[in-house]
């Protein structure tokens, strides 16, 4: 595969533009350190609890907005047995949990000044019960960093919507979208890719702590919006695909593919409200999302930024719907894979 020098630019600059971020968001909080009496552990976890509304809104749903959300979107629309509906119920469950950690956690968990979302546990039932919730999180960690970069790095694509839901994982986006970005542009392997991109996410993470996150969110954020809007015109344009309307409930007949809306199980319903209930209530539990409610500056500032993250969860999600809608309907003998 032949270098492709632009792409290797843009790369290279996108990389340098999040690391020179974190590293300025580093020196930031060194000098609130320095100016003021600031417990270094709380700005290292929490930012000092200054992180702002704007920055609030971003780096809140960057804990969702991710490659596995895209990817995951993607290919559940794309699955036969799941298609638009599981999209839908995917989006409308973390839609909710923003929503009811906005109205139902964010006063209590500020104004309290826990520092993690295990201080309610430890104060309550004592450091036993504490010890055993923090091994249960470090084992979902460390089961999910794996599980997410595997699935995410399989060159077979999933056939169920299970499968999928292996990509829906919270992460730093630069883990799940490096290994693909790496080996279009630089044809390097995905073991390189994971460690190059490791080592910047490390790197800023270590220097500045939740203020290197938070700032980097912001461009992250930004600069995925704007490319996977910029993708929708192209993707709808592709000679082999057919006007996803005529095939919203009919089978595509040109390349044997069905409805994209979707066709559950008949007698699946309380399997789906069951998965709904349990994305809904998971998020509550989920660290990243706690401490970005601990961090802001005061609670309503925390539920703003949850509001505001379960809007966004629905626009970054149209995107990736509307490949996984195309591609359904695309006659894929066109192409040479």
């Amino acid at each position: 595969m032949a270098l492709n020098v632009p792409g290797v630019v843009v790369m290279v600059f996108f990389y340098l533009m999040v690391l020179g971020t974190g590293i300025w968001a580093s020196f930031k909080s060194k000098k609130e350190i320095k100016n003021s009496s600031v417990d270094p552990i709380d700005m290292a976890l929490l930012g000092n609890r200054g992180i702002s509304l704007v920055v609030g809104m971003f780096t809140m749903t960057a804990t969702w907005i991710g490659g596995g959300f895209f990817s995951t979107l993607a290919e559940v629309t794309y699955i036969p047995s799941s298609g638009v509906k599981e999209a839908v119920l995917i989006v409308s469950a973390y839609t909710t949990a923003f929503i009811i950690c906005g109205f139902v956690f964010t006063k209590p968990m500020r104004d309290r000044r826990f520092v993690t979302m295990l201080d309610p546990f430890h104060i309550k039932y004592g450091k036993g019960v504490a010890c055993l919730f923090t091994v249960i999180s470090l084992i979902t960690d460390f089961i999910w960093v794996p599980t997410t970069l595997i699935s995410l790095d399989s060159a077979q694509p999933r056939h169920t919507p299970t499968d999928a839901y292996l990509d829906f994982l919270p992460s730093p986006v630069l883990f799940p979208t490096c290994r693909a970005v790496m080996h279009v542009i630089l044809d390097v392997s995905y073991t390189v890719s994971i460690w190059i991109s490791a080592a910047v996410a490390i790197t800023y993470t270590l220097l500045g702590g939740l203020y290197s996150v938070a700032y980097t969110d912001v461009i992250q954020i930004i600069l995925m919006f704007l490319g996977s809007w910029l993708c929708v015109p192209f993707v709808l344009m592709i000679p082999a695909a057919s006007d996803v309307s005529n095939t919203t409930l009919h089978l595509n007949t040109s390349g044997g593919y069905p409805p994209w809306l979707g066709d559950w199980e008949e007698g699946s319903l309380l399997v789906k409200v069951d998965t709904f209930l349990f994305m809904v209530l998971g998020c509550q539990a989920i660290q990243p999302v706690q401490q970005r409610i601990l961090s802001s500056l005061s609670s309503d500032t925390a539920r703003h930024s949850c509001f505001f993250a379960a809007l966004a969860v629905i626009i970054f999600a149209i995107p990736p719907a509307i490949v996984g809608g195309v591609a359904i309907t695309a006659a894929l003998s066109k192409y040479a894979i």
